[in-house]
């Protein structure tokens, strides 16, 4: 699957956008683990334009994240087109490897975006989005990409058509959350609409489905079964990056993988844990880090107390010393009976 001329291979498997998880440290970490392409965090082209350093800062990717896409929201236009030229020049603006791929959000549900008419509040002015998205078509050089939903609810359903739109405009790859805003992430997501977009005879883009894939199996029966192109993971990478080895390998041999060990866990949280020090030094990097930790080590039994000291901690060597003695007290455990990753 090609996005412009950027190749991901056959069957990508793509890390989702997610807003205070997919910094560097975690996209690094899912790349190495078989992401095909990853992700930034929602960039904010109001931030941007205003010239805020922390909106500018969610820009720097670095070499081994490669390939990557800069992701950006808003509802003004002016500001998207302005945000769009500034995330082509990524590189220049925030440093490091800067854009593969700009891609565009009018998925995210939060009420503090779609209340404000950006993310999926967008899908409630289907003409404004698809006009935004080819200004912005027009003043970037590189790939752009769509990630949307189904439409704002269960009575406004537009994405075969505004997927044709958006593909008559010039992208160059639409991802498709199969939910509506109103849904947010409750209920299943409802893959036939994004087989549907997939199997209209007018399309010839990549088609990306993303929505409740939080295994290998389900990752391979929404190949199979509805044909996309390639497949976006979200929440079930949080305190998982290794999902991505799962499903690659799952796809490519037909075999699925053990459960990873408590141990390999540990040793996987301490590399990710030296990536946040490494890249935003120790107050900010433990800080950040604690969203992530407890998260290696869902359900393990009597864990709430040592769950407890990796989160409150802000001491990097306390908790590395709480890391190992949570290989120690839980390394015994067999794998299947820690608790199970997604949604």
């Amino acid at each position: 699957m090609k996005i412009g001329n950027v190749d991901l291979g056959f069957r990508p498997v793509t890390l989702a956008p997610m807003e205070d998880v997919t910094d560097a440290s975690f996209r690094i970490l899912c790349r190495e683990a078989g992401a095909a392409m990853v992700t930034t965090e929602f960039v904010s082209s109001d931030g941007l334009v205003r010239d805020v350093g922390k909106t500018i800062a969610k820009m720097h990717t670095l070499e081994e994240e490669a390939p990557v896409a800069v992701q950006i929201y808003g509802s003004i236009p002016e500001a998207m087109v302005d945000a769009a030229r500034m995330a082509d020049r990524a590189a220049e603006l925030a440093g490091g490897h800067g854009a593969d791929i700009i891609d565009i959000n009018f998925g995210c549900p939060v009420s503090k975006i779609a209340g404000r008419g950006a993310g999926s509040g967008m899908m409630r002015e289907p003409d404004k989005l698809v006009a935004i998205t080819e200004a912005i078509l027009k003043a970037v050089d590189k790939p752009v990409t769509v990630k949307t939903r189904l439409g704002w609810d269960d009575n406004s359903k537009i994405i075969v058509e505004l997927a044709e739109r958006l593909q008559d405009v010039g992208i160059a790859a639409l991802t498709i959350h199969g939910r509506t805003r109103c849904q947010m992430y409750k209920g299943e997501a409802d893959w036939t609409l994004i087989g549907a977009v997939k199997e209209n005879p007018r399309m010839h883009i990549p088609i990306i489905g993303n929505g409740d894939i939080n295994s290998a199996a389900k990752a391979r029966e929404a190949f199979d079964r509805y044909g996309v192109d390639g497949i976006m993971v979200g929440r079930a990478s949080f305190g998982h990056p290794w999902i991505f080895t799962e499903i690659r390998h799952l796809l490519d041999t037909g075999e699925e993988l053990p459960p990873m060990s408590v141990k390999d866990r540990v040793a996987l949280a301490k590399r990710h844990f030296r990536l946040s020090l490494d890249l935003k030094g120790p107050v900010t990097g433990v800080y950040e880090m604690r969203r992530h930790l407890s998260c290696y080590f869902k359900g393990l039994r009597d864990f709430k107390e040592t769950r407890i000291k990796l989160v409150t901690s802000k001491d990097p060597d306390e908790i590395f010393r709480t890391l190992d003695y949570v290989a120690e007290r839980w390394g015994h455990e067999a794998p299947e009976v820690i608790g199970e990753y997604g949604l």
